[in-house]
């Protein structure tokens, strides 16, 4: 190096014929340079001189043959890397020791790479499929069944109940009935179309129908008080030829005892007693 310097700014020594190095328009033979100046290597701990190449990162130097993986030792001139409390490291040595392995795959996800995130887990982006389509899941809605991911049309297709009456998606709740799934809202009397989920009923040709719609269109009329004869809740009833009472009506026509389980006799429509009836 030629200058119009002809003297080391610290030493003082001519610089005649010797190399220099400048620093704020001052010059400085090598050596001075060197001690005053040089920055340490944070590998060998010995100072960076200015006839070597200095790599820095984050305020921090190393001579070029030192900048390498902590792990492997390759070198990392010129290479992506990652620091990990301070510590370089090449992306594989990185990835092999902190990068998330994939759910599904079970192999790294790069550093750089898009990862998916659910339910505590990460997958590649590839790999976050629906299992049926193997459409990308994304970001859109899925449904989650034995540790598989769907997309929710094709869960709808494969697992999802279809109500009997209207033939539409269950997506939640429901009922049950003759071992067939129903919306709530679609399980309803059969004539006065009263939602029944929570409600009494009464089974008539496989369609449900309310207490007061069976008994007025199916239920027999008690012979005594004429009100319907439902047998809700096990009441029970009393049925001879062609008449059915309920039980708490079956009685004599003349005394009123009651006749349930005792031997009674016939007068046009009432019923009597032995007694009533022999007198």
């Amino acid at each position: 190096m030629t200058s119009s310097h002809t003297d080391c700014h610290y030493c003082l020594q001519s610089l005649r014929g010797r190399k220099y190095a400048l620093r704020e328009e001052n010059a400085y033979c090598v050596p001075c340079y060197d001690s005053l100046y040089a920055n340490p290597c944070e590998e060998c701990k010995q100072p960076i001189e200015c006839n070597s190449k200095d790599l820095s990162y984050k305020g921090r130097h190393w001579h070029e043959g030192c900048f390498r993986c902590a792990k492997c030792s390759r070198s990392l001139v010129e290479k992506p890397f990652a620091a990990k409390d301070e510590v370089l490291l090449c992306t594989e040595c990185y990835s092999d020791e902190y990068s998330s392995k994939c759910f599904h795959c079970q192999k790294t996800i790069m550093p750089g790479s898009r990862k998916m995130e659910f339910k505590g887990s990460s997958w590649h982006e590839s790999c976050f499929v629906c299992q049926y389509c193997q459409q990308p899941l994304g970001t859109k809605p899925l449904i989650t069944k034995d540790n598989e991911n769907y997309c929710v049309p094709c869960f709808e297709k494969q697992f999802a109940h279809h109500c009997y009456s209207c033939k539409k998606v269950i997506t939640s709740g429901g009922v049950s009935y003759h071992d067939q799934p129903w919306h709530k809202e679609c399980f309803v009397c059969a004539g006065c179309k009263m939602q029944l989920s929570g409600q009494r009923f009464i089974s008539k040709d496989e369609y449900p129908y309310c207490v007061d719609c069976f008994s007025k269109f199916y239920a027999k009329k008690c012979a005594a008080c004429k009100k319907p004869i439902t047998a809700l809740g096990g009441a029970k009833y009393i049925s001879f030829e062609e008449h059915q009472w309920h039980g708490e009506c079956f009685i004599c026509a003349k005394c009123s005892v009651s006749l349930v389980g005792q031997e009674f006799l016939t007068r046009q429509d009432d019923i009597l007693c032995h007694e009533c009836g022999s007198a």
